[in-house]
Formats: structure tokens, C-alpha cells, sequence
């Protein structure tokens, strides 16, 4: 069947998408569906060849999107995670990175017989991790935020090194092959360096800049930040060959760290970086040669083997020790390194210079990246989240709730859902409150939750919900918003507002800004604090075959449900305009007033 362009681009979108959400209904990395569709509508059912849909403009589109995705990720590095990984991540980023290379390489010459130059240039692309691979793996794995945040800064800083190294290692090659070889080869890498960092920090600087003094309006920042990307990737280029990506990763850092509001910017850039990873991986995924693969036969899953079970783990722990990481962290960290986007891409790049320049052998640098990739991330897609749970330094279901307030009704809930095992977090600037809620023994946070102090402070391991019971429903808008991104709308919740709230509605928040309602349209703080100083109790009720869920409204018609759960702590929220009714085997957290005279008088 014949495809034209459109439709072929409205294929990788729909194969975007299903891969996306089969991969958070499963659980599994994204980029392991992603690699599937590619290969299966590319070599296998011959549906898309993204040479003959892109042409020319193939890798200039695959260069400034890794450009864009680099750049995202870097907006997320700041220094302040690194307080006490600092010498650790320096370490892999220095001698992680040469054992890798040298063991890949190495590898690379013995195993598969390639010669040594191309087996260098092999090694040095290998060492690439990438965010691409690393965020959504973080995601399934949820390890402790120590090895979180060293993933993350590794993926981020290892992708341009490892692109330099390849740059520099490709020059060579291609210099020695026309006989004209010189030192300047040798100050390639010191340029590209220099280049890049000195416009990224440039760039950096000035788009702060901008930001900060309000010189462009809210709604042109976002693509301002983004067409600044694209020019500093393409003047660094211009001015010093493949410079751009560590041009691109120093911008990011720097916005990252000079207090500049880059909230809005990161999550725009964060949904254009998904969208372009999933193109990228389908696309070049598409590219591959199974037959060239295939002939290259068992010496490339021992070259996978090798890049497993010998180089990542043998660099971690010449890189990790000493330190301050004990052996479960270091066991995770040596397991996990699968290769992604960037590795798949610059193989891709410079397999096609080589094959140019007449190189003997350059076919085999794109079957065996990807043989690499496709190892690295099918084996750690499947064994790493159980690893973590193993080596004991995975972060417990996001299953608990933050409350966001600590007034009675808010201590009593998080007593009754701690007792059922469920992680709570009290946190609240109310003195008076939050020591109500110390004294109960729950686990409370004093101060501003959405304050730099809580970003580095409040514990919210195994947080998955924000219940925003602020006694003021103004204070209940910005924690709403600020969560929303870290645990998903879908699970942010706030009370409605007062009933009879007598201001003007032109003094009321935007009902969309407060999360969903909950427990009903008439439920606000100020009825459950009435209801409870009247000898309203909360209650847990078991629901069975025997009892169930409409025995218990008829047994107490005036109870105001909360919350349910089941025994695989499932948590459900009784919320405005949606259907509550919990099934056997659920456990039912109600409010029972003393009297239905109070509930009618409310």
C-alpha cells in the first residue's frame, strides 16, 4: 500500500501516541514501544523509509532536535541537587567516560573485528546515555532522588561530551584516510569546548536577562526560548564544527541556575521534547538494516553483554569509590545506562561521512549502535525496576497524599489513612496547626510547601496526591498549580469553596485553578470543621458481599464519603460530578455527622 507524506506523518504521530500511552498503562520506558514501531513499520512491513520522506533534511532535523532535547533537560540541572553527589558525578563524567570508551572499544576490535580506528569512534559514541532513555526509565524505576539526580545530571552532561569525543575521533579518521593529518587535530576538542561553552553562557546570560526585566510579553517567551535554541545551536556550529550541543547544554544550565522563571518555559519544552524523541526514535528506528544486523550475528549480543555486565559496572565503581554511595546505589547506578536518541543519531551521521570518504567497514557503525540500544534498553526496560526493588533503593508507590493545611479535619484524614498504610505528608505555615499535627505523630513539613525550601526539603517519597484543605481557599490555588506537574492533574484535589462566601465573585479564584472539588459541591472547610465541633466522627467501613456500599448510605443517610481504597491501596477521592461508588473489597473513609439535622442546617 502507498502512502504520501501526510499520511506518513500523521502515521508516526498515531504510532507516537499509542506507544506513549501503552507505556503508562504498562509501565515500561516509552522508548521501548517506540523502537518497536519503528522497526515494525519500517524494515519489516516497508511502510516508512524516513530517506525517502525527509531527503536531505533528515539529519539537520535529527541534529536540532537533539539540540532541543539537550537543552530541555538541561533546564531541569541545578546545582543545588548536587551538594553531596558533586564529586561523584565529576567522576563518571571523567573516569566513567574513558573506562567505557576504552572497554567498548576494545570490545568492539576483538569481538566483532572491526579495526581499531573505527572501534575508537564506536566506543566514543557509546558512551553516550542521554535523557531521551534515562527520564522515562527514572519514571518506571523510581530509585531514591541520590541516584535520580546523578542519572539525570549524567544523561544531560555525557551526551556532548560523548558527541565531542566522537567529532573529534571522526576527524581524525577521515584525515588519516586523505593522508593530510596534523596537530590541529588535536585542538579540535579544546575548540569545540571553548566555543560552545563561551555562546552558551553568552546566550545564557542574555535570555535570563530578558526574562528577568519582562522585556518580551508572557506570551512570545516560550518561543522566543526556542528559536534562541536553534540560533545559538546554528552560530556555534558556524563558527566551530559540532560545537552547538554543548552551546545548547550550558544555556540550559546556566537559565537553570540564575533564578530566572523557567517553569512555563520547561513545561512547553518538555511536551515539544516528547513529541520529538518519539519522531526520532520511530524515524530513525525505521532506518534500520535487520539483514545487516542480523549477519553480524552472536559477536553483537556479546558486544551487548560486554556494554552491560563489564563496562558500566567496572566504570561506576572505579568512579563511585570512595565516595558516599553505599553498594545498592552503586549496584543500581552500574546497572543502568541504556543508550538512546543521541547515540542513534550521531552513529547515523557519521556512519554516512565515513561511507562518503570510501572508509572500509563504516556500514557496520549503524547495525551495531543500534544492536547496542535496542540491548541496552530492552534488558534494562525489563530487569531494572526490579533490581531497584531488590537492591532495596526504590521509591515505595506513589500511593500517599500531601495535605496541604493542618487543621483538624486535615490531621484526623491523614491519621486514619497513615493507619491504613498509606505515606501522608501534613504541611502548612500555621505554627498553631502544624503542631496540632506534630503532637498526632504525622510526618509534617513547617512552611511554605511550593517554597525553595520545600523543593529541597519536603520529603514526598511515596507522594502521589495533593488534598489542599488551606482553611482560606485563596491558599489553596498555588499549591494546586505548583503539583499539578509532579503528580498529574488527575490527582490534585482541593475543597470547594465556603458556601456562603458573601464577597463579590470577582475576589474568587478561577474554579479550574483550585484542582478538582472535593467531596462535593457544598463540602468546604469551613462545613467539616462545623460538622466535627458538633461530634461528627470520621469512620472506616469495610465493603463486602454481605454490606455494601448502598447499605452503608442507607444506614447513615447523612454521612459525607471522602475516600476509598482497596487492598492493593488503590486510593479513589470522592469528587465533584463523578460517580462514587466503591465495590466489595474496598475500604470506605466517611465523615458521619452526629445528626442529620446538622447536615441540613449546613
Amino acid at each position: 500500500m502507498h502512502f504520501d507524506s501526510v499520511s506518513l506523518i500523521a502515521l508516526i504521530g498515531a504510532l507516537t501516541l499509542v506507544s506513549q500511552w501503552l507505556a503508562y498503562k504498562l509501565n515500561l520506558p516509552s522508548i521501548l514501544l517506540l523502537l518497536l514501531s519503528g522497526i515494525l513499520v519500517g524494515p519489516i512491513l516497508n511502510i516508512l523509509d524516513p530517506d525517502v520522506l525527509m531527503g536531505d533534511l533528515l539529519f539537520p532535523v535529527v541534529n536540532l532536535a537533539v539540540a532541543v532535547i539537550l537543552f530541555e533537560g538541561s533546564l531541569t540541572l541545578r546545582f543545588q541537587d548536587l551538594h553531596n553527589t558533586g564529586n561523584v558525578l565529576w567522576r563518571m563524567l571523567s573516569i566513567g567516560v574513558l573506562v567505557t570508551w576504552a572497554v567498548v572499544a576494545s570490545a568492539a576490535h576483538f569481538l566483532v573485528g572491526v579495526d581499531w580506528p573505527l572501534a575508537i569512534l564506536f566506543g566514543a559514541i557509546m558512551v553516550v546515555t542521554g535523557p531521551t532513555v534515562i527520564a522515562p526509565m527514572l519514571r518506571a524505576v523510581r530509585p531514591n532522588k541520590k541516584i535520580a539526580k546523578l542519572l539525570s545530571w549524567e544523561g544531560i552532561a555525557i551526551d556532548p561530551i560523548g558527541a565531542l569525543l566522537a567529532v573529534v575521533v571522526a576527524d581524525v579518521i577521515l584525515t588519516l584516510g586523505q593522508g593530510d593529518a596534523d596537530s590541529s587535530s588535536l585542538l579540535l576538542l579544546a575548540e569545540m569546548l571553548l566555543v560552545g561553552s563561551v555562546i552558551g553562557a553568552g546566550a545564557g546570560f542574555l535570555v535570563a536577562l530578558v526574562l528577568k526585566r519582562h522585556w518580551v510579553p508572557d506570551y512570545l517567551q516560550k518561543v522566543m526560548t526556542l528559536l534562541s535554541v536553534l540560533i545559538v545551536f546554528a552560530i556555534s556550529n558556524a563558527i566551530s564544527h559540532e560545537s552547538g550541543l554543548v552551546a545548547v547544554t550550558v544555556m540550559g544550565v546556566w537559565l537553570a541556575n540564575t533564578g530566572a522563571w523557567t517553569d512555563d518555559i520547561l513545561e512547553f519544552k518538555e511536551s515539544l521534547s516528547l513529541l520529538l524523541v518519539s519522531g526520532l526514535f520511530i524515524l530513525l528506528a525505521a532506518r534500520l538494516d535487520i539483514g545487516a544486523l542480523i549477519a553480524i550475528g552472536l559477536p553483537a549480543l556479546a558486544l551487548v553483554a560486554v556494554v552491560q555486565f563489564v563496562a558500566r559496572p567496572l566504570s561506576i565503581v572505579l568512579a563511585t569509590w570512595p565516595g558516599n554511595l553505599n553498594w545498592r546505589e552503586r549496584g543500581l547506578l552500574g546497572w543502568i545506562a541504556p543508550r538512546g536518541i543521541v547515540a542513534a543519531a550521531i552513529s547515523a551521521l557519521f556512519a554516512l561521512r565515513l561511507e562518503a570518504s570510501g572508509y572500509p567497514g563504516a556500514d557496520l557503525l549503524v547495525p551495531l549502535s543500534f544492536s547496542v540500544i535496542i540491548g541496552t534498553v530492552f534488558w534494562q526496560s525489563l530487569t531494572a525496576p526490579l533490581i531497584a526493588r531488590w537492591l532495596k533503593v526504590a521509591q515505595p508507590e506513589p500511593t500517599g497524599v500531601l495535605f496541604v493545611g493542618a487543621s483538624q479535619i486535615v490531621v484526623e484524614m491523614a491519621q486514619k489513612l497513615e493507619k491504613a498504610g498509606f505515606p501522608v505528608m501534613v504541611a502548612s505555615s500555621a505554627w498553631d496547626d502544624i503542631k496540632q499535627a506534630r503532637m498526632s505523630g504525622l510526618p509534617t513539613y513547617y512552611g511554605n510547601p511550593v517554597s525553595a525550601h520545600a523543593d529541597r526539603y519536603l520529603d514526598l517519597n511515596g507522594i502521589g496526591h495533593l488534598f489542599a484543605m488551606e482553611r482560606r481557599e485563596a491558599m489553596n490555588a498555588v499549591p494546586c498549580l505548583h503539583f499539578a506537574g509532579e503528580f498529574g492533574r488527575a490527582n490534585v484535589f482541593a475543597l470547594a469553596p465556603t458556601v456562603d462566601f458573601k464577597e463579590h465573585a470577582k475576589h474568587r479564584f478561577i474554579s479550574d485553578r483550585l484542582g478538582q472539588h472535593l467531596f462535593g459541591k457544598k463540602v468546604s472547610h469551613a462545613k467539616l470543621s462545623s460538622l466535627l465541633s458538633q461530634g461528627a466522627k470520621l469512620a472506616t467501613t469495610k465493603i463486602s458481599e454481605d454490606f455494601s456500599y448502598a447499605d452503608l448510605i442507607e444506614e447513615h443517610s447523612s454521612l459525607i464519603p471522602l475516600v476509598s481504597w482497596n487492598e492493593d491501596k488503590n486510593l479513589r477521592v470522592h469528587i465533584v460530578d463523578r460517580e462514587f461508588l466503591p465495590a466489595a473489597g474496598e475500604t470506605v473513609l466517611s465523615l458521619i455527622p452526629a445528626s442529620k439535622e446538622q447536615v441540613d442546617q449546613d
